[in-house]
């Protein structure tokens, strides 16, 4: 296999969009993205996008792409994004993906498994109870009707309850059978660059980069956002929030504050979604020592 796909991930904060835009340009190529919110052309300024700058030295894809009221799950970034690597391809050696997205990423290196068809009544009635009932009911649902996934799955993760119960109602199978961990071949090669700097570093960042946002206007982003509140594009961190403060629930200061804990805690969660891949190749966000990594591993 004669083309390369550089795969870069890592936390939230933690400066792949700079990393990737300096790798792009060194291999005079592009960059897909694997980010499940910046393909949104309605958020801009809550999703870290590239700046105008970046996206107007390296072409990228997957960046304002859809819009929130688009279908979109790992099933149609698959596709999305091989066709992508595909078009690259034609013109270039090597493709950059980046982004920290970890379902994607993997879903691009490895593929996923059979997507099991959903009773669209079941569906309805599944979000019309748990809107009416709560987190609290849908938990003994999934508990009740689904052990297997309740003993395995994300059992604070509402979107992961509800397409576990709906899978489960619809099907007569736990999600999980559906999961065969089977790779599915790729017909280039893959090369995996984990970013990580020290996690007082990364905070700084976080709480830097959620300050920023602020003063940029997220807040009358996210207002502008309200009638599509409940979309599942918008079940994001530093939207969630500020639908409570533009709702009454929770003061400015508040919400920025939550937003900045709920940051952290995604960027840690992304760490230990990575750390479980061993291809992945660890090193700091310097250009000069990722290339240190990268240039033999592809040259051999």
């Amino acid at each position: 296999m004669t083309k390369t796909c550089i795969v870069i991930v890592g936390p939230t904060a933690v400066g792949k969009t700079s990393l990737a835009v300096q790798t792009a340009l060194h291999f005079k190529t592009e960059i897909i993205s694997a980010d499940s919110r910046q393909c949104f052309k309605e958020l801009n300024i809550g999703v870290a996008k590239p700046s105008a700058e970046e996206l107007a030295q390296v072409k990228h894809h997957f960046i304002s792409s859809h819009s929130i009221q688009d279908e979109m799950n790992t099933g149609i970034y698959e596709q999305y994004a091989l066709g992508k690597a595909n078009d690259i391809f034609k013109d270039h050696d090597v493709a950059v993906l980046v982004g920290g997205t970890g379902l994607y990423v993997k879903t691009f290196c490895q593929g996923i498994d059979e997507v099991p068809v959903v009773d669209e009544k079941i569906r309805k009635k599944i979000n019309a109870e748990f809107e009416w009932e709560g987190l609290e009911w849908l938990q003994k649902e999934v508990e009740k009707n689904d052990p297997l996934y309740y003993a395995q799955g994300e059992i604070k993760n509402p979107h992961r309850l509800l397409r576990a119960l709906e899978v489960k109602l619809s099907t007569g199978k736990s999600i999980i059978e559906f999961r065969t961990q089977q790779k599915k071949p790729r017909p280039f090669n893959i090369i995996k660059i984990g970013l990580e700097i020290p996690k007082e570093q990364l905070h700084k960042n976080i709480n830097g980069r959620v300050d920023a946002m602020m003063k940029a206007g997220l807040a009358d982003e996210v207002k502008r956002l309200l009638p599509y509140k409940k979309l599942n594009a918008l079940q994001t961190v530093g939207y969630r929030e500020l639908f409570g403060y533009h709702e009454g629930d929770l003061l400015l200061e508040d919400a920025v504050e939550i937003i900045k804990i709920n940051t952290r805690q995604y960027a840690k969660r992304q760490m230990t979604w990575f750390k479980k891949d061993e291809e992945v190749m660890w090193c700091e966000p310097d250009f000069e020592k990722v290339m240190k990594v990268l240039l033999p591993v592809i040259i051999a």
